[in-house]
Parts: C-alpha cells; structure tokens; sequence
C-alpha cells in the first residue's frame, strides 16, 4: 500500500494537460502482440516526446534521480520476491533493470533530445497497456502531498482527529469498525470514540482531515512552528468510496465540470452536507510520524515529482520505466508525452487504465495536481531482445 493516496481519487481528477510535447516521427515496428499479463508491443510509437527532459539540466537529473531510486529497489530482497511472485509471462526483473541502466547512460552520453530520442526509439520497444477500451483508454489523475495546520493536542479550534494505528488491528473482527463509527457522523465524536487516546494529531477542518486519509500521508504545520510529517500505518478493511463521484451520482455536478476546487468551494458553502458524504467511505486511515521524510511510494522510495506515477502493481512491472500521453497540469494544447517511473500504488487504482501521477508538496503542487483529469495511453520501455 502506498503511502500517497491522491487527491485525484477524491474526484477521479479534473481537467488539464503539460507543455511538454513536440511532434516526433513515427517508427515503426513489429506487429502488435498480446502477452497473457495484457502488455500489448505497440505496433509503432506515438506522435511526440518529452521534451521537458531537456529543458534544463535539472529536468534531466531528476529523471536520473528517479530512475536510480527504482534501482536502488531493484536489487533488494523485496524486488526480488515481487519478480519472483509474478506470471512467468511478465517482464522479468533483469530485464527491467537493463532497461533502466541503459535508458540512464543515454539520458547521460546523448548530446541533445533529437540524439537522445532517436536512440531510446532504436533500442527500446513500448509495451501497451489494454487499457479501458478498444482504443487502450487509461484514465489519469493526479496527486500530491499536502500541507496543513494542525496541532499536537486538542483545543476549541483543532479538533478532527487523525489516529495512530491500533497495535490489535490485524486481529479486529470482521467487518471492521466504519468511519462512521470511529469518528461519529459529524467527525466529533471524541472521548466516545473506539480509538480514543489513539490520537496522532488533529486538524482544524474536517474535509482537510478526510483528505489526508484519501492522499495517505501529509506534511503538517504545526501551531508552535514546527514542521510535523505523518504517513500511512494501515488502514481498515473497507472499500474506498470517492466522495467526487458520490456528489456526480447525486446530480450535484457533472463528471467533466467537477474539479477538486469547485468541490472544496461547494462543501465551503454547504458544511452540514459534510455529514452526509464523508461517511459513506467507510475505509478508515491509521497513520504514523515519519520524521520529515520525503514523500515515499510503494517502494518505500522517495518519490520525484512530475516523474512518479502509481499503477496496479498486481498487472503492471514495479519500478520500470515508461511512457505516458496524458492530459497533464498546465498544457491547454492537450495530451502531453513524459517519461515516468512506476514506483507507486493505491488502494483505489486498480486495472489497466487507471494512473496517477505525483506532482510533489504544496500549493503549487496541488494547484497542478488539482487539474488533471482525462484519458490517455501508458506504454512501458524494455529493451529489445
């Protein structure tokens, strides 16, 4: 389970896209197949690149980063098992990391995109994925790490909790305790809560306090100045629900107008529906202090803003590279082209055509993270054979 959660699943994202897109010349290759793990080898690549790789130096380093990261988890016991534990038919661990090594020492020799590009389209294949659809529909949203106030003990204006996890919680019966019963339908339940003393920190705003257990961990300001950071320690056995796609079945607004601001702004105006949509997700979120520590995926590896996305990690190869066209924040042209590293998951990003993408910390991170939300392709790069 990843420790980021996007804010994205709030809503199943809004709309937007990235500059980051150039026209490429096609090339060509073997005609498309379909392994058994559902990668289908493109007949051919997409019309465009990431250009943003060469923007600066720094664009390219933190590619690097991220791919060095994805290798740091590659040789470890966990990888190993997690290869080890897949179909046969999958791509296999080596040849995910000789991929990566070889994507890295181009990134590094080549002297310019052009150069680049068309060495990664000479030694890579781009394996598909099906998608929703007969057109490999995948559906992306975005997700970030936020900031919010808060304080290490309760007072008349902290007062939503968030909860450590209980030390009994694998052996709760089934079902587990809902949100509803933690916390009370308007959140306040408190002293008469099941976890009471359990208590990690509180919030002043409820729907701050739901969102962090939708994103999985937070970075939090704290009333004495401190910078205080808590991620994801477990949770309960319940499905998530989203509450955007709650407010769409309900007719409060349509799939393509709802934006994670116009939700916000419309629970700003109507806090006596909070009561009524929050605990409809049952699933309830325990965490833990994490000592300042970067944001961290399901590889417990920091994740890299703009190059980290979260997938199915039972249907797609942790940690590889790969390719997205997706409508990425700040692009009004469209679909943009960026390659990313696959070292996340979540609870509510299942099958093939589901992808987050992680934009970072703060307001601006949540100012990109907040705008996107449409459909695009994923394509994974391994080496030919």
């Amino acid at each position: 389970m990843r420790s980021q959660v996007l804010l994205g699943l709030v809503l199943l994202g809004v709309l937007g896209g990235d500059r980051w897109i150039q026209p490429a010349v096609t090339q060509p290759a073997p005609a498309a197949t379909v392994t058994d793990s559902g990668l289908r080898l493109s007949a051919q690549w997409p019309v465009g690149q990431d250009t943003g790789l060469w923007q600066t130096a720094r664009d390219r380093q933190a590619m690097i980063t991220a791919i060095d990261r994805s290798l740091v988890w590659l040789s470890t016991p966990a990888a190993e098992k997690a290869y080890r534990d897949r179909p046969a038919n999958q791509p296999d661990r080596r040849w995910v990391q000789r991929s990566l090594q070889r994507f890295r020492q181009l990134l590094q020799t080549s002297r310019n995109a052009a150069a680049f590009e068309a060495a990664v389209r000479r030694e890579f294949q781009l394996w598909q994925s099906p998608g929703l659809d007969d057109n490999q529909r995948v559906d992306f949203t975005a997700y970030y790490e936020a900031v919010y106030p808060a304080s290490l003990i309760r007072t008349a204006t902290y007062r939503y909790p968030l909860y450590r996890r209980p030390v009994d919680l694998d052996r709760w019966p089934q079902p587990h305790l809902t949100r509803r019963q933690i916390e009370g339908e308007d959140g306040l339940l408190g002293d008469r809560s099941p976890l009471a003393g359990k208590e990690l920190v509180w919030l002043s705003d409820r729907l701050s306090a739901f969102l962090v257990h939708v994103q999985g961990s937070a970075r939090l300001q704290l009333t004495n100045g401190r910078e205080f950071t808590i991620g994801y320690a477990g949770a309960t056995q319940h499905p998530y629900r989203s509450i955007g796609q709650e407010l769409v079945r309900d007719g409060i607004f349509s799939a393509e107008s709802l934006t994670l601001g116009k939700l916000i702004d419309w629970f700003t105006v109507n806090p006596d529906r909070l009561s009524d949509y929050l605990p409809r997700n049952d699933r309830f979120v325990f965490f833990k202090p994490t000592a300042g520590a970067a944001a961290t995926g399901s590889l417990s590896q920091p994740l890299t803003p703009g190059r980290s996305i979260a997938t199915d990690k039972t249907l797609f190869p942790p940690a590889a590279l790969a390719l997205i066209k997706a409508p990425l924040a700040g692009d009004r042209a469209g679909l943009s082209y960026r390659y990313v590293l696959d070292q996340d998951t979540g609870s509510a990003i299942r099958g093939y055509g589901r992808v987050d993408v992680f934009w970072g910390t703060g307001a601006t991170a949540k100012a990109r993270a907040g705008d996107v939300n449409g459909p695009g392709a994923l394509y994974y790069l391994l080496l030919k054979r």
